[in-house]
């Protein structure tokens, strides 16, 4: 059930291959050991507005949230925002802000249905 959602403003695309990106941010994922490989669904999402600070859209961004149902120690968690900055820093070191964050979601609330 991961997801990872990378968030990027469009003028990361003249300066990265997003599609190359995701597809090695999920390897990160399914490399990681800790999920159902199946189950593990990453996109992107480009943002056409946004401000940081007082640059307004000057600036350039890469965000990567990670959810995740809960039960995964901090350890783990750790280790894998650590593989996925790395992958991240190695493709997009000279993009403003790289920033990620892993989410736990709560199981009891979670609802899936598969067709």
């Amino acid at each position: 059930m991961p997801n990872l959602i990378m968030e990027y403003t469009n003028t990361v695309e003249e300066q990265v291959n997003v599609q190359g990106l995701l597809e090695d941010l999920h390897r990160v994922a399914i490399d990681s050991g800790l999920f159902d490989v199946t189950s593990i669904k990453s996109r992107a999402l480009r943002c056409h507005h946004w401000l940081i600070g007082e640059d307004e859209d000057d600036s350039d961004f890469i965000h990567i949230t990670f959810e995740l149902l809960d039960g995964r120690t901090e350890e783990q968690k750790r280790e894998l925002s650590r593989g996925l900055m790395v992958v991240l820093a190695e493709q997009a070191s000279h993009i403003k802000s790289l920033t990620i964050n892993i989410r736990d979601m709560d199981r009891s609330c979670f609802q899936k249905v598969v067709n």
